[in-house]
């Protein structure tokens, strides 16, 4: 039976919706503009709200992954909303004609982009999400439809009324974006079964809620999966470099989908740089094969479930391989289709990687780190799509409209 509060709310969403549908870049860009002023005058309710979600998630015993993520401060905050003054900033997707003709008999033909409607957000623990999800969504001209987790909770209800002090400063309905308040599982399983209301549901989490996904939602939905990204060493690096690239894909931030989860040596070179590596981090817990583990001895033995596994903390499975043929087979066996990089002089060997890696983003001598809306020039991000219909990689502005078909006539007739 639907939950009769979900309901309502969607309702309120949908309609929402249609005035957004309507808006215009101005309007768009000052009540992205108004959400990020409202987010450093209600810092401090904000940063208390956070504290109090914090202190329940040490006490349940959350590990230091999910802690970072969770966490807000002064510099995180003001990153939100120059994120939302970023996105502001880019060009409005919504109007782009992408492509257009003119027929035989005289009809002008177009393809256009539209938005989606409401685009549905399921997350865990990053209340960051709220307001880059909220910001591209407006931008695009869609509603929001926000389900965190009971983690965040209190942090998020803050960050979204001061997202909705933006919209109605600017003229534009409070609705546009919402927040689910109840956050059971039986309320998060309503949620994806929201036909009618929600056009494109995006989830950002591990592989329980990707499952929960695929079992129960009846939406239309994009895949935002796990990051068991890799790196991988070829024979012809620069050493000096791969342990720059290293050391940032593994320790800059271990907690999110673009850190490295496994390292890959070609054989040449793994009896200088796997200890050099090694030494370079030495917070890393490595999981290494036999080669590595003869190399290092601080080292445990890995298993292939470490290899398949997104640790999202300072863990790093570690393989020595004999060739970019072993390293490709390796990221197709265990790679979960997010980001791959390798480190290589060799021309060849960077096009091979680059022809044969079958992931959302491939990279040559640099850092998975770089696989964000941000970083790519997007604005932000509303996901990592590791699917490969409607959108994959991150999800920016355009990826939040489709495209609809206007034929313009003079009395025609088929």
């Amino acid at each position: 039976m639907a939950d009769p509060v979900l309901s309502a709310q969607g309702v309120a969403v949908k309609q929402a919706a249609r005035a957004l549908r309507a808006a215009s870049s101005a309007t768009k860009d000052a009540a992205l503009h108004g959400a990020a002023d409202a987010l450093l005058e209600r810092a401090e309710a904000i940063l208390a709200a956070n504290a109090l979600d914090l202190a329940a998630a040490m006490a349940a015993r959350l590990g230091p992954g999910a802690i970072d993520r969770l966490t807000l401060d002064d510099a995180r905050l003001a990153q939100m909303a120059a994120g939302l003054r970023g996105v502001a900033a880019l060009p409005d997707p919504v109007g782009e004609v992408v492509d257009g003709s003119v027929r035989p008999n005289g009809l002008r033909v177009e393809r256009v982009r539209v938005p989606l409607g409401v685009v549905g957000v399921i997350y865990e623990n990053r209340p960051n999400v709220t307001s880059d999800a909220a910001g591209l969504c407006l931008k695009s001209g869609n509603a929001a439809f926000l389900r965190g987790s009971a983690s965040a909770q209190a942090t998020n209800l803050e960050i979204v009324a001061a997202l909705r002090e933006g919209l109605a400063a600017a003229g534009l309905p409070k609705p546009a974006v919402s927040l689910v308040e109840d956050t059971s599982r039986e309320a998060a399983v309503a949620f994806m079964q929201l036909r009618g209301v929600i056009d494109c549901l995006i989830p950002r989490g591990g592989r329980a809620l990707v499952a929960a996904m695929a079992e129960h939602a009846t939406v239309p939905y994009v895949i935002d999966g796990d990051g068991n990204c890799h790196v991988y060493v070829d024979a012809s690096a620069d050493l000096d470099m791969a342990t720059d690239i290293v050391l940032n894909a593994k320790t800059s931030r271990p907690g999110v989908c673009n850190a490295a989860e496994t390292l890959l040596v070609h054989r040449d070179v793994a009896e200088r740089f796997v200890p050099e590596v090694a030494a370079a981090m030495p917070q890393v817990l490595l999981r290494g094969d036999e080669a590595t583990c003869a190399l290092v001895a601080r080292a445990v033995p890995a298993t292939d479930e470490d290899y398949a596994t997104e640790f999202l903390d300072l863990v790093l499975a570690v393989r020595v391989v004999d060739s970019i043929d072993a390293a490709i087979a390796h990221v197709e066996r265990f790679g979960s289709g997010h980001s791959e990089a390798i480190v290589t002089r060799d021309l060849a060997a960077a096009d091979r990687w680059v022809r044969d890696v079958d992931a959302a983003a491939v990279l040559v001598n640099a850092s998975t780190r770089f696989v964000d809306g941000g970083e790519l020039g997007l604005g932000a991000e509303v996901g990592i799509s590791t699917q490969k219909l409607h959108a994959r990689g991150p999800m920016g502005l355009r990826e939040l409209t489709c495209t609809r078909w206007v034929v313009r006539g003079e009395g025609q007739v088929r």
